[in-house]
């Protein structure tokens, strides 16, 4: 099922409703184009349309936000701007410091894969690209139910492996094999790549994860859908195989029961 609720609160503006268009993919696939080169602008665009996106889903104006593995604070800050009362945790304090080299505040160091937060403490648990990081996806996206109240929501997007973008700077030869895209790379820039198959970065498919959220009792299954694409191309979630290329990025949307 598919279910909104008003994004804003008595007290903040209102905003305009959230609308997943084709000119909104091509504006985050031209930013996407500045990664390396500007990273500023490129999060910066993307953490306002994911907050917007968010919005459509669960009020921010006053909630509980967990930002899980947000590391420089992109998501964070938008968060907060929001009305939301924001904490991001993050495994490594070196991608904390990215932005002005000293850890945020509100920033707690911890694992995805066992989350420093009391069950049941937060409105909103919030991942932005951060599940293909870790060795066991499933068990973060427990951690995420866990802490999570009933009634909250779960806001879980990541890189499919099968993707156009799926060995991230690796790619597109991580279609020959994760270890052999790493190893060229390595061989090429004198250096491992910062997402390292195996290490630092692991193969997650959108069927792994959809097996998991509509297996679970204790959660409701709000949307799934391609996350950077228009709304009309939403069915191609439901077609095996070509869901793992085409999807890019999958979002699942969950409430807490």
């Amino acid at each position: 099922m598919t279910g909104t609720h008003p994004g804003t609160r008595p007290g903040r503006p209102s905003t305009a409703p959230f609308r997943a268009t084709l000119g909104r993919s091509v504006a985050l696939f031209a930013a996407f184009r500045g990664e390396q080169t500007d990273p500023d602008h490129f999060y910066g665009t993307l953490a306002r349309d994911t907050v917007a996106q968010l919005r459509s889903y669960t009020p921010l104006d006053g909630a509980v936000v967990v930002d899980v593995g947000g590391g420089p604070g992109y998501f964070s800050d938008e968060l907060r701007a929001a009305g939301a009362r924001c904490v991001c945790v993050d495994a490594d304090a070196g991608e904390l410091r990215l932005r002005d080299g000293r850890v945020p505040d509100t920033a707690v160091l911890g694992s995805a894969l066992d989350m420093p937060m009391r069950t049941g403490s937060v409105d909103v648990c919030f991942s932005s690209n951060v599940l293909e990081h870790v060795p066991d996806p499933q068990r973060m996206a427990d951690e995420m139910v866990r802490v999570t109240r009933p009634g909250g929501t779960v806001y879980l997007s990541y890189t499919l492996w099968l993707s156009p973008w799926g060995g991230h700077e690796t790619s597109p030869w991580h279609y020959l094999g994760g270890r052999y895209a790493a190893d060229r790379f390595a061989r090429k820039h004198g250096r491992r790549p910062k997402n390292d198959f195996g290490s630092t970065m692991f193969a997650v498919s959108a069927a792994e994860m959809l097996r998991w959220a509509t297996t679970r009792t204790d959660v409701d299954v709000i949307d799934i859908l391609p996350r950077y694409l228009p709304t009309w191309m939403k069915p191609i979630i439901h077609i095996p195989g070509l869901r793992e290329i085409v999807t890019w990025n999958l979002l699942l949307v969950l409430r807490k029961r």
